[in-house]
């Protein structure tokens, strides 16, 4: 081996490697925005109830979710698009009830 050149992987590794490459040649950054969308309401849906419960988690989804829909409208389809503003809008909703349920301690 050549002095000052980095070692080389294993042949196995860089076919994992080479594998790896072409997979993220292939995903979209719309695909990924969408599988995030997805992943954020379900988690900020699980922050609203139960031994889970935390309405600033919650909160964080609900904004996240405003801040990311519009950049995909035009890039995936418009029922995409249609169908997570509706979580949006039932996950604000939804966020009302359990902070009407739980209202903050006062302070002192």
């Amino acid at each position: 081996m050549a002095e000052g050149q980095p070692p080389q992987p294993p042949e196995s590794d860089q076919e994992l490697i080479a594998e790896l490459q072409a997979e993220l040649s292939r995903l979209k950054v719309s695909d990924l925005l969408l599988q995030t969308v997805y992943t954020v309401s379900s988690l900020g849906y699980h922050r609203l109830s139960g031994d889970d419960k935390d309405l600033e988690q919650a909160q964080l989804a609900i904004e996240a979710l405003k801040a990311l829909l519009p950049v995909l409208e035009g890039a995936v389809p418009e029922e995409a698009v249609r169908d997570f503003n509706q979580v949006l809008a039932n996950m604000q909703l939804a966020y009302a009830s359990a902070a009407a349920e739980d209202p903050p301690a006062p302070s002192p």
